[in-house]
């Protein structure tokens, strides 16, 4: 253990870790298994990077986003660490020169993507490469029981028994039911000796809430007011990111937005001005806070109810991880109570569809039936969608059941689009097609098609429908972008690879589509039923918020936490008239005149019949003056 606080001290600074890491790191230590459980900012990545400084050779990480691979190998570069990463936008070159460094050593850390164990150069390569420690981040992504399943990671079993059988491995998550517990250490071979670390999943400092409110943005900005500090507020789409963001800074709340759509360098600058509290308030997708480890966070909104109460557990423990007081709030309607099983059943198919899919997709690639085996075709997700008038989503949903199930292989861009921003104003780019007319058929059918939104942010575009559309062939469309982003007119980030998709057996018939209708009407019930958990949690009105989530990971507790809105509620709803009364009053003699509404709100959990009758009794009093929707107290 001494070695271990020596290499913590050198690089981390601190002289002690945190509450289960010590008996993380002695056991994946001592050679063992390890399912590490630990709640969002609870410190993960040091259960595997302190034990792996250790040891000689190299840790095998395999972490499912980009964005979350580039934060840790950089917060491991800047303290001296020799990291470095493999991803989808790499050419051959730059991925064969990152396995040399690992083949020789010269790096500790080599993070790569599920996906990339299964590709030919890495099998090929990984018997030289001297790895000590295989490390399996979001570890919750292997599991059909998990809330972010990915097919790609049930392949690293098999990965581990053939390549790495003697080498010890980690598992680290946030979130996880019994079911995916046991999951986890099923399909990654869980070898004699293994064992489960779980710190309890209830944040004493963080208050829960779920307030229904037709009005969220009014309510929002009561919030901000109220709640000093930096904020985290989460949305469904794009557009509304910056709609939100929009409407704070109206009210002088110095705010951005944030999604995937974004390029990789504003993403940056904008993460950084918040993380400086520069900017106070981040709306974002749920594409923003993975990887980002920001302590001083007060409160986290949710506009939009998430899908599962993983992800909301997830997204709403970034705030309050300094264990100061903080809290998360979801704002919510009738209607979003409805849509949160409808987005479901919208984007998850079912057997006959993804029957469907399978059908269309070998007679747009011309497959006969019962050939095609071990054979790569490039394959456009959105033309092929198109083309049949299928869900975008549910195609991919669908493609990913057939590769779970093993009929397809799906590269690793399968959903990666081109994407495009214009960077001049739209006076520079006026001038610049009066100039340049040749570029104007082009110019025009990227606003025609996209409108707007490219003058802000990175956007996706499809190259095979505006070569049609401008009359271009693909390859001089894309001469032409290229000139036109080296003339930094746009921003143009190419993909790298044409997608592709491997038939791994011959086409079937449809009839014949050897796949398992239990498993898939399995999975599409265990999704609504996550779905139906996020409902059933908000319009809860009497279960503690903390004990509710607790239940739902399978543990008890003990005590209703005090201070979420339920147990708020319930104490005030037991408060004297003569308590309520001394309420206003203090809230008012600390306010000045305050609006009825924003009384409600600090009230929050007084029936509001109670209220008013400690209005009247004041008014009576001549102890407050109301002034139209206005009350203060009398001078």
């Amino acid at each position: 253990m001494n070695a271990y606080l020596d290499i913590l001290k050198k690089y981390w600074g601190y002289s002690q870790f945190r509450a289960l890491q010590a008996e993380i790191i002695e056991h994946i230590g001592n050679g063992y298994d390890t399912l590490a459980l630990l709640p969002t900012g609870g410190g993960k990545s040091i259960c595997f990077q302190v034990p792996a400084l250790t040891k000689e050779g190299i840790c095998l990480v395999i972490s499912p986003l980009v964005a979350l691979m580039q934060d840790q190998v950089f917060q491991l570069q800047r303290r001296g660490i020799p990291a470095q990463m493999i991803h989808g936008a790499m050419n051959r070159m730059q991925i064969q020169y990152v396995l040399s460094n690992a083949q020789h050593r010269a790096i500790k850390f080599l993070y790569v993507s599920p996906e990339r164990l299964q590709t030919e150069l890495f099998r090929k390569t990984i018997s030289y490469i001297p790895v000590s420690l295989l490390a399996v981040d979001e570890a919750h992504c292997i599991s059909q029981w998990g809330y972010e399943f990915r097919p790609p990671y049930l392949a690293i079993g098999h990965f581990r028994e053939e390549f790495l059988p003697e080498i010890p491995c980690i598992a680290l998550t946030a979130t996880a039911t019994f079911e995916v517990r046991e999951d986890i250490q099923k399909k990654l071979r869980f070898r004699k000796g293994s064992k489960v670390f779980q710190k309890s999943f209830a944040r004493p400092n963080l208050s829960y809430s779920a307030l229904y409110e037709e009005n969220k943005y009014e309510r929002l900005i009561q919030m901000l007011q109220k709640i000093q500090g930096s904020a985290v507020v989460y949305v469904r789409n794009r557009k509304k990111t910056q709609e939100v963001a929009d409407f704070l800074q109206s009210h002088n709340i110095r705010a951005d937005y944030y999604h995937a759509g974004l390029d990789a360098e504003t993403r940056q600058n904008k993460q950084k001005s918040w993380i400086a509290n520069q900017t106070r308030v981040i709306v974002a997708t749920n594409a923003f806070g993975m990887g980002i480890d920001k302590p001083d966070v007060r409160l986290v909104v949710h506009l939009d109810l998430p899908d599962s109460l993983e992800a909301y557990y997830q997204e709403a423990g970034r705030a309050g991880r300094d264990e100061k007081k903080a809290f998360a709030v979801v704002l919510y309607t009738q209607e979003d109570l409805q849509a949160v099983v409808k987005n479901i059943e919208r984007s998850y198919p079912t057997l006959e569809e993804i029957k469907e899919i399978y059908h269309a997709l070998g007679n747009y690639l011309q497959i006969p039936i019962g050939e095609g085996e071990m054979n790569a075709y490039d394959f456009s997700l959105t033309a092929f969608a198109k083309t049949y008038q299928f869900s975008t989503l549910k195609v991919l949903n669908a493609l990913q059941k057939l590769e779970e199930a093993g009929l397809l292989l799906l590269s690793e861009n399968i959903g990666k689009l081109s994407q495009v921003r214009i960077k001049v104003s739209q006076q520079a780019l006026h001038e610049f097609q009066n100039n340049f007319p040749q570029y104007r058929p082009l110019i025009n059918c990227l606003l025609r098609h996209y409108g707007g939104a490219l003058f802000h942010y990175s956007t996706p575009i499809f190259e095979d429908e505006m070569s049609r559309y401008t009359n271009l062939s693909q390859n001089a469309l894309i001469d032409s972008l290229r000139y036109l982003h080296k003339l930094e007119i746009i921003d143009y980030e190419e993909k790298t690879e044409k997608p592709q998709i491997i038939y791994l057996q011959p086409r079937y018939s449809k009839e014949t589509l050897p796949l398992n209708a239990k498993i898939v009407e399995m999975r599409r019930a265990l999704l609504l039923n996550k779905a139906l958990s996020v409902a059933r949690y908000v319009d809860n009105s009497k279960q503690c918020r903390t004990s509710a989530l607790l239940e739902y990971f399978g543990e008890i507790a003990n005590d209703p936490c005090g201070i979420c809105d339920v147990c708020v509620y319930q104490k005030r709803s037991e408060l004297t008239e003569v308590e309520i009364i001394s309420k206003i009053r203090s809230e008012l003699l600390k306010k000045g005149k305050t609006k009825v509404s924003d009384l409600l709100y600090s009230m929050s959990g007084v029936p509001q019949e109670r209220v008013f009758q400690a209005i009247r009794i004041l008014s009576e009093r001549k102890e407050i003056e109301i002034q139209g929707l206005y009350l203060q107290i009398k001078p």
